[in-house]
This record gives structure tokens, C-alpha cells and sequence, in this order.
């Protein structure tokens, strides 16, 4: 169960980085020109949103490989679970496949619940 937990930790960790790094460094205008969400979205929660991701992909995976306050873990994952399914109601609002999100989603859940003890 560990490794598993561990390969759902990195996956998810990596794609939060980057889609979190993606969003602070790139203007909300060039995000606009590919997607669609951003046009209706300001700046500022543009990044806000893009340094949640940034931030929550190093909470997966830092804490408790440092075990330097290993509940920000699950913590994190539960956070990202939270921002996917914001994302996923985005998606469905401007009529986009909400797959993505879905299953990092569902990934996040799983390493919440099996970080928590509860699997």
C-alpha cells in the first residue's frame, strides 16, 4: 500500500507543479488564447490558484518524505481535492471534459484517506 500511496503522491505532486508553475508564470491572457476558463477568472486568482497547485503538489510529497510534520500530507491532498472539484464543476460549466480533474481527484482521495490511516 505504501508504494502505492508513494506513486499516487509523485504523479500527483508532479502534475500540480507544473500546472501550478504554468499558471504563475504565464499572463491570464496567453492562458485565454488555449483555455477557456481564464478569461473569466481576474489576474490575481489566476495565481492564487496556480500557487495553491504549486504549493500543494510540494505538501504531497515533502512532509512526509522529510517526516518533518507528516500530517501536511494528507492535509495537502485534501486541499487538492477540494481545488479538483472546483475544477471539475469549471470544466462542466464551459462544457470541457472534467477527466482530469476527475481522476487526479480521485488520487488526491486516495492518498488522503490512506495518509490519514483510514485504508
Amino acid at each position: 500500500m505504501n508504494i502505492a500511496l508513494w506513486v499516487a503522491q509523485g504523479l500527483v505532486g508532479f502534475v500540480m507543479l507544473g500546472a501550478g508553475m504554468f499558471k504563475l508564470v504565464t499572463p491570464r491572457l496567453k492562458l485565454a488564447e488555449k483555455l477557456k476558463w481564464p478569461a473569466s477568472w481576474t489576474d490575481a486568482n489566476v495565481k492564487l490558484l496556480g500557487l495553491a497547485e504549486f504549493l500543494g503538489g510540494i505538501g504531497l510529497v515533502v512532509p512526509w518524505a522529510t517526516g518533518i510534520l507528516p500530517v501536511l500530507t494528507p492535509v495537502a491532498a485534501v486541499c487538492l481535492l477540494i481545488i479538483m472539484a472546483g475544477a471539475v464543476k469549471t470544466h462542466l460549466d464551459q462544457k470541457e471534459s472534467p477527466a482530469p480533474a476527475i481522476v487526479l481527484g480521485a488520487l488526491c482521495l486516495f492518498v488522503a484517506l490512506g495518509r490519514f490511516g483510514i485504508l
